[in-house]
Protein backbone atom coordinates (compact mmCIF):
# COMPACT_ATOMS: atom_id res chain seq x y z
CA UNK A 1 0.00 0.00 0.00
CA UNK A 2 2.90 2.42 1.00
CA UNK A 3 4.36 1.54 -2.56
CA UNK A 4 1.26 2.15 -4.34
CA UNK A 5 0.38 5.80 -2.65
CA UNK A 6 4.20 6.82 -3.35
CA UNK A 7 4.06 5.90 -7.26
CA UNK A 8 0.56 7.55 -7.06
CA UNK A 9 3.00 10.53 -5.52
CA UNK A 10 5.32 10.68 -7.88
CA UNK A 11 2.66 10.73 -10.69
CA UNK A 12 0.79 13.47 -9.57
CA UNK A 13 3.97 15.05 -9.09
CA UNK A 14 5.29 14.35 -12.93
CA UNK A 15 1.91 15.06 -14.24
CA UNK A 16 1.72 18.70 -12.67
CA UNK A 17 4.87 19.55 -13.53
CA UNK A 18 4.68 18.53 -16.98
CA UNK A 19 0.87 20.25 -16.99
CA UNK A 20 2.58 23.61 -16.02
CA UNK A 21 5.36 23.49 -18.19
CA UNK A 22 2.81 22.77 -21.40
CA UNK A 23 0.58 25.29 -20.48
CA UNK A 24 3.04 28.04 -20.12
CA UNK A 25 4.37 27.14 -23.33
CA UNK A 26 1.17 27.35 -24.97
CA UNK A 27 0.28 30.26 -23.63
CA UNK A 28 -3.68 30.54 -23.45
CA UNK A 29 -3.67 34.19 -22.36
CA UNK A 30 -2.32 34.91 -25.90
CA UNK A 31 -5.32 33.24 -27.27
CA UNK A 32 -7.72 35.54 -25.95
CA UNK A 33 -6.13 38.56 -28.10
CA UNK A 34 -6.32 36.39 -31.05
CA UNK A 35 -9.69 34.70 -31.10
CA UNK A 36 -10.45 38.80 -30.26
CA UNK A 37 -9.16 40.18 -33.06
CA UNK A 38 -10.16 37.53 -35.75
CA UNK A 39 -14.43 38.65 -34.02
CA UNK A 40 -14.78 41.20 -37.27
CA UNK A 41 -13.81 39.06 -39.98
CA UNK A 42 -15.34 36.12 -38.48
CA UNK A 43 -18.97 34.75 -36.91
CA UNK A 44 -18.96 33.12 -33.64
CA UNK A 45 -19.77 29.33 -35.12
CA UNK A 46 -16.47 29.99 -37.48
CA UNK A 47 -14.24 31.06 -34.14
CA UNK A 48 -15.94 28.28 -32.46
CA UNK A 49 -15.08 25.88 -34.73
CA UNK A 50 -11.88 27.67 -35.35
CA UNK A 51 -11.21 27.19 -31.65
CA UNK A 52 -11.88 23.15 -31.32
CA UNK A 53 -10.45 22.77 -34.48
CA UNK A 54 -7.12 24.25 -34.20
CA UNK A 55 -6.74 22.11 -30.34
CA UNK A 56 -7.63 19.09 -32.36
CA UNK A 57 -5.02 19.90 -35.07
CA UNK A 58 -2.45 20.55 -32.60
CA UNK A 59 -3.20 17.50 -29.89
CA UNK A 60 -3.00 15.57 -33.27
CA UNK A 61 0.52 16.88 -33.83
CA UNK A 62 2.09 16.75 -30.71
CA UNK A 63 0.83 13.17 -30.34
CA UNK A 64 2.53 12.18 -33.65
CA UNK A 65 5.92 14.35 -32.32
CA UNK A 66 6.01 12.06 -29.22
CA UNK A 67 5.33 8.98 -31.14
CA UNK A 68 7.91 9.74 -33.97
CA UNK A 69 9.53 12.49 -33.48
CA UNK A 70 12.75 11.98 -33.45
CA UNK A 71 12.08 9.80 -36.76
CA UNK A 72 10.34 12.67 -38.58
CA UNK A 73 13.19 15.43 -37.86
CA UNK A 74 16.24 12.59 -38.51
CA UNK A 75 15.12 10.17 -41.27
CA UNK A 76 11.86 11.65 -42.75
CA UNK A 77 12.40 14.81 -43.41
CA UNK A 78 16.70 14.79 -42.72
CA UNK A 79 16.02 18.29 -40.60
CA UNK A 80 17.42 19.19 -37.23
CA UNK A 81 15.43 21.09 -34.42
CA UNK A 82 17.14 23.70 -34.46
CA UNK A 83 15.84 24.33 -38.25
CA UNK A 84 12.44 24.16 -37.18
CA UNK A 85 12.64 26.54 -34.38
CA UNK A 86 14.48 29.26 -36.61
CA UNK A 87 11.37 28.89 -39.02
CA UNK A 88 8.59 29.01 -36.56
CA UNK A 89 10.40 32.29 -34.74
CA UNK A 90 10.08 33.86 -38.26
CA UNK A 91 6.13 33.01 -38.22
CA UNK A 92 5.54 34.35 -34.76
CA UNK A 93 7.77 37.57 -35.57
CA UNK A 94 5.56 38.63 -39.08
CA UNK A 95 2.41 37.90 -36.42
CA UNK A 96 3.44 39.88 -33.47
CA UNK A 97 4.96 42.64 -36.25
CA UNK A 98 0.74 42.50 -37.52
CA UNK A 99 -0.08 43.31 -34.33
CA UNK A 100 2.19 46.04 -33.48
CA UNK A 101 1.20 47.86 -37.00
CA UNK A 102 -2.61 46.82 -37.55
CA UNK A 103 -3.70 46.09 -33.50
CA UNK A 104 -4.92 42.60 -34.77
CA UNK A 105 -2.76 39.10 -33.91
CA UNK A 106 -4.21 37.53 -36.91
CA UNK A 107 -5.27 39.36 -40.37
CA UNK A 108 -6.44 36.90 -42.94
CA UNK A 109 -7.28 38.09 -46.34
CA UNK A 110 -10.78 37.24 -47.95
CA UNK A 111 -9.69 34.10 -50.06
CA UNK A 112 -8.58 32.49 -46.72
CA UNK A 113 -10.61 30.16 -45.21
CA UNK A 114 -11.24 29.34 -41.78
CA UNK A 115 -9.68 25.70 -42.15
CA UNK A 116 -6.56 27.09 -43.44
CA UNK A 117 -5.38 29.59 -40.64
CA UNK A 118 -7.12 26.82 -37.82
CA UNK A 119 -3.56 24.67 -38.55
CA UNK A 120 -1.31 27.66 -39.49
CA UNK A 121 -0.23 29.75 -37.48
CA UNK A 122 -2.98 28.98 -35.03
CA UNK A 123 -2.54 25.49 -34.33
CA UNK A 124 1.57 25.72 -35.51
CA UNK A 125 3.36 26.86 -34.39
CA UNK A 126 1.05 29.26 -32.10
CA UNK A 127 -0.88 26.03 -29.82
CA UNK A 128 2.05 23.38 -30.80
CA UNK A 129 4.77 25.58 -31.08
CA UNK A 130 8.64 24.78 -30.79
CA UNK A 131 8.98 25.12 -27.44
CA UNK A 132 5.45 22.49 -27.08
CA UNK A 133 7.11 19.93 -29.16
CA UNK A 134 10.63 19.77 -28.07
CA UNK A 135 8.95 19.25 -24.79
CA UNK A 136 6.75 16.49 -26.27
CA UNK A 137 9.84 14.56 -27.68
CA UNK A 138 11.80 14.84 -24.59
CA UNK A 139 9.28 14.89 -21.40
CA UNK A 140 8.31 10.85 -22.23
CA UNK A 141 11.95 9.92 -21.14
CA UNK A 142 11.37 12.00 -17.89
CA UNK A 143 7.67 11.60 -17.03
CA UNK A 144 6.62 8.38 -18.58
CA UNK A 145 4.51 8.54 -21.68
CA UNK A 146 1.04 8.63 -20.39
CA UNK A 147 1.95 11.19 -17.92
CA UNK A 148 3.17 13.07 -20.82
CA UNK A 149 -0.02 12.67 -22.89
CA UNK A 150 -2.65 13.66 -19.93
CA UNK A 151 -0.85 16.90 -19.79
CA UNK A 152 -0.78 17.82 -23.18
CA UNK A 153 -4.18 17.24 -23.28
CA UNK A 154 -4.94 19.39 -19.77
CA UNK A 155 -3.17 21.72 -21.07
CA UNK A 156 -4.76 21.83 -24.57
CA UNK A 157 -8.02 21.34 -22.73
CA UNK A 158 -7.54 24.72 -20.36
CA UNK A 159 -6.20 26.68 -23.81
CA UNK A 160 -9.51 25.62 -25.26
CA UNK A 161 -11.59 26.71 -22.56
CA UNK A 162 -10.14 30.03 -22.47
CA UNK A 163 -10.67 29.99 -26.58
CA UNK A 164 -14.41 29.12 -26.47
CA UNK A 165 -14.71 32.33 -23.56
CA UNK A 166 -12.24 34.30 -25.37
CA UNK A 167 -15.18 36.76 -26.34
CA UNK A 168 -16.70 37.13 -22.88
CA UNK A 169 -13.38 37.51 -21.90
CA UNK A 170 -12.53 40.37 -24.62
CA UNK A 171 -15.78 42.25 -24.09
CA UNK A 172 -14.52 43.24 -20.59
CA UNK A 173 -10.98 44.60 -21.88
CA UNK A 174 -12.86 46.73 -24.04
CA UNK A 175 -15.32 48.32 -21.40
CA UNK A 176 -11.88 49.00 -19.39
CA UNK A 177 -10.31 50.45 -22.87
CA UNK A 178 -7.17 48.28 -22.95
CA UNK A 179 -7.84 45.84 -25.50
CA UNK A 180 -6.03 47.88 -28.49
CA UNK A 181 -3.14 48.55 -26.22
CA UNK A 182 -2.74 44.72 -25.14
CA UNK A 183 -2.99 43.38 -28.24
CA UNK A 184 0.00 45.73 -29.52
CA UNK A 185 1.64 44.42 -26.22
CA UNK A 186 1.06 41.17 -26.85
CA UNK A 187 2.69 41.26 -30.39
CA UNK A 188 5.26 42.73 -28.94
CA UNK A 189 5.75 39.69 -26.83
CA UNK A 190 4.92 37.53 -29.77
CA UNK A 191 7.59 38.85 -32.15
CA UNK A 192 10.19 38.90 -29.01
CA UNK A 193 9.38 34.96 -28.45
CA UNK A 194 10.02 34.25 -32.50
CA UNK A 195 13.24 36.34 -32.33
CA UNK A 196 14.21 34.79 -29.32
CA UNK A 197 13.27 31.42 -30.99
CA UNK A 198 15.89 32.54 -34.51
CA UNK A 199 18.32 32.95 -32.06
CA UNK A 200 18.46 30.16 -29.92
CA UNK A 201 18.09 27.95 -32.81
CA UNK A 202 21.47 30.06 -34.44
CA UNK A 203 23.13 29.36 -31.36
CA UNK A 204 21.96 25.40 -31.39
CA UNK A 205 23.51 25.12 -34.99
CA UNK A 206 27.06 26.86 -33.90
CA UNK A 207 26.96 24.62 -30.97
CA UNK A 208 26.36 21.55 -33.16
CA UNK A 209 28.72 21.71 -35.47
CA UNK A 210 31.34 23.14 -32.99
CA UNK A 211 31.98 26.87 -34.48
CA UNK A 212 31.50 27.69 -30.16
CA UNK A 213 32.06 26.12 -26.94
CA UNK A 214 29.18 24.40 -25.42
CA UNK A 215 28.53 25.98 -22.33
Amino acid sequence: MLILDTLFTFKTAFFLSSFVTFLALINPIQKIFVINSLQGQMTDNELRYLSIKSSITAFIILIIFQIFGNIIFGYVFRIQLYSFRVMCGFVLVYSGWIALQKGVLLNIGKDVSVKDISSVPLAIPMIAGPGTITATVTFPAQYGSLVTVCAIFAALGVNLIVMLYAKNIGRVLIKLNVMSALVRIIGLIIATIGVQMIFDGGIEFLKMHGLIKLM
